[in-house]
C-alpha cells in the first residue's frame, strides 16, 4: 500500500517543496484533517473516490474528486463530468484496491492513469497558488502539506463546475481570498508530463537533501 514514504519519495524525485506532517492524533477520514491541524476546511483538500459504469460500453471504472474536507460534491454534476451512466460511492475494499491507499485517506497524487481525477473548480480559484493546503497520505497518523500549484499540477486533476447546485457540506468561504486565476492547468491524461512541468517551477527553490516547506498556519 502506498504511504507517507511512498509520495515523499516521489516528491524528492521531482524536487517539489512539501513536507510531511505528523499528526498529533491518527484520523480515521481525510474529512478530519482541519480539527487536527487546526485549519480552515478549505486548506485541507479530500479525494473523494465514486465507482462509475461507463454509459457507452457498460464497463466499471473509480473516479477521484478533490474537494475541501467536509465538502460532499453532488453525485450527478460528478456523472455528468465523467460520462458515466451511474455512480454511486466506491466500497473501500475496491478503493484500497485500485487506488493502493486506504479507503477515506487517499492522497491525489499517484493514482493510477485509468482513474479520472476533478477538482471543484471553484476550490481553484479560492486559493492563492503559493498557498499551502494539507492531503491525506494514506496513514492515519501523518499529512501531506504541499503548494496549491504543485498539487494541482502533479495530480493533473480537471477542474470542474461542481458547485451549482450546492454542495453539501461545512467548507468556510472566508477560509480563500475570493476567485483568481492560477493559468493552465495539466488534464488528467498527461499525468506524467504534468509531474515534469511542476517539478521545473519548484526545482529552483527546492532545498538540497529534503524538500521541505516553510509551513503557513
Amino acid at each position: 500500500m502506498k504511504d507517507a514514504l511512498t509520495i515523499h519519495r516521489a516528491l524528492l524525485e521531482r524536487e517539489t517543496l512539501h513536507e510531511i506532517v505528523r499528526l498529533p492524533a491518527a484520523i480515521a477520514h481525510a474529512d478530519e484533517l482541519p480539527r487536527s491541524l487546526g485549519l480552515p476546511a478549505g486548506r485541507c483538500l479530500v479525494t473523494r473516490v465514486y465507482a462509475c459504469n461507463d454509459v457507452h460500453r457498460g464497463s466499471r471504472f473509480l473516479v477521484g474528486v478533490i474537494v475541501p474536507a467536509g465538502v460532499r460534491p453532488p453525485a450527478e454534476r460528478v456523472r455528468l463530468a465523467v460520462g458515466a451512466r451511474l455512480i454511486r460511492p466506491a466500497r473501500p475494499d475496491l478503493v484500497n484496491t485500485v487506488t493502493e491507499y486506504a479507503a477515506g485517506l487517499v492522497c491525489p497524487l499517484l493514482l493510477p492513469e485509468s482513474m479520472p481525477l476533478l477538482i471543484d473548480e471553484e476550490t481553484v480559484g479560492e486559493l492563492p497558488v503559493d498557498d499551502v493546503v494539507y492531503t491525506a497520505t494514506g496513514e492515519a497518523s501523518t499529512a501531506l502539506g504541499i503548494r496549491a500549484l504543485d498539487l494541482f499540477a502533479l495530480s493533473g486533476a480537471k477542474p470542474v463546475d461542481l458547485r451549482n447546485g450546492r454542495m453539501t457540506g461545512d467548507h468556510d468561504p472566508g477560509a480563500g481570498p475570493g476567485p483568481r486565476e492560477i493559468g493552465q492547468i495539466a488534464k488528467p491524461r498527461a499525468r506524467e508530463q504534468a509531474a515534469g512541468k511542476a517539478a521545473g517551477q519548484a526545482a529552483g527553490s527546492a532545498t538540497s537533501g529534503r524538500a521541505r516547506l516553510t509551513l503557513p498556519r
